[in-house]
């Protein structure tokens, strides 16, 4: 009875082990998303999925100051990031995916 007992207490140990390592990839995936934020309302989106596949559009700063953002396509590699003075815009083009939201960088 006693090697009964050792063998199912190894066994949990064993599974909540695994759950707990199950779960560690999921938290550092994403630790590296928080720290980008979605850009603020001064950072205006004129922008809009082609009807073949793709995203197309301007992104104007008018925040008051430089600021860097880029987009997120999902279904296809996000923009890089860009650099956008004070009242100036950025054309965006991707050939594939879909507008997913702005971020800062």
């Amino acid at each position: 009875m006693r090697k009964r007992t050792s063998t199912a207490a190894l066994g949990t140990v064993l599974v909540l082990g695994g759950i707990a390592a199950g779960t560690a990839p999921a938290q550092a995936a994403t630790s590296g998303a928080a720290l980008t934020g979605t850009a603020p309302a001064c950072i205006h989106r004129s922008v809009s999925n082609d009807p073949g596949g793709g995203v197309s559009g301007y992104l104007r700063n008018t925040c008051g100051k430089t600021m860097r953002v880029k987009v997120v396509v999902k279904y296809w590699r996000d923009t890089s990031c860009m650099t956008i003075r004070n009242n100036t815009s950025k054309y965006v083009h991707t050939v594939g995916g879909r507008y997913d939201r702005t971020v800062t960088c």
